[in-house]
């Protein structure tokens, strides 16, 4: 199959990857636009997870302020370079990112900075829950760790699906973004204030 510009073009558009990948991934899917993007989506997170060790000092502070001036997302989204942290579509993101802190109010940025006597008191009001249910131990067991998925996803920010994109999470967003960028991208820290709390 002929592979043309537009193609490579509407490839490079959905996936962020470079151009010589998006026309390469196309000539061996035979212009199948869906495999493509899935081979490159795959090969991005691959590409986030080998630079994941790299050290991300540079950045941006995200701001979002709610039209009623009542409601503040901040987050610090750090990356490698000056030149990253300058670019439009970073700067969005961690726009983005404080819109998602504001709206959606996480309280813990990965599930391993949940204290263990939450995760613990979680744990035990599920268990309480399901006292009552005639289910087997086992099965509680697979009910807790369940809800307690569920509960992750409401609290922890990372683990909250994405407010532009339901089928991702935060964490899918950020990896999506260190295949664009070509360098390590991590959400350091966030803060959200709203009046009277």
């Amino acid at each position: 199959m002929n592979i043309t510009t537009d193609m490579v073009k509407q490839l490079r558009e959905m996936t962020g990857a470079g151009i010589l990948d998006c026309k390469k991934t196309l000539e061996a899917t035979n212009g199948d636009m869906e495999k493509a993007a899935a081979i490159l989506y795959k090969k991005g997170l691959a590409q986030a997870a080998k630079k994941a060790d790299r050290e991300a000092k540079d950045g941006v502070i995200g701001v979002y302020v709610h039209n009623t001036q009542k409601l503040v997302g901040l987050v610090e989204l750090n990356c490698e370079t000056d030149f990253v942290s300058r670019l439009d579509e970073f700067r969005a993101l961690a726009r983005d990112l404080a819109m998602q802190v504001a709206g959606y109010h996480p309280l813990y940025l990965r599930v391993e900075d949940i204290p263990e006597e939450v995760l613990l008191a979680q744990r035990q009001l599920i268990r309480a829950e399901l006292a009552d249910s005639s289910k087997s131990e086992g099965e509680k067991g697979l009910l807790v760790e369940s809800r307690l998925k569920k509960w992750f996803e409401e609290v922890v920010l990372l683990e909250q699906h994405f407010f532009r994109d339901e089928n991702k999470t935060v964490r899918d967003v950020l990896n999506e973004a260190i295949a664009k960028f070509g360098e390590n991208v991590v959400l350091r820290r966030f803060v959200r204030f709203e009046l009277g709390e």
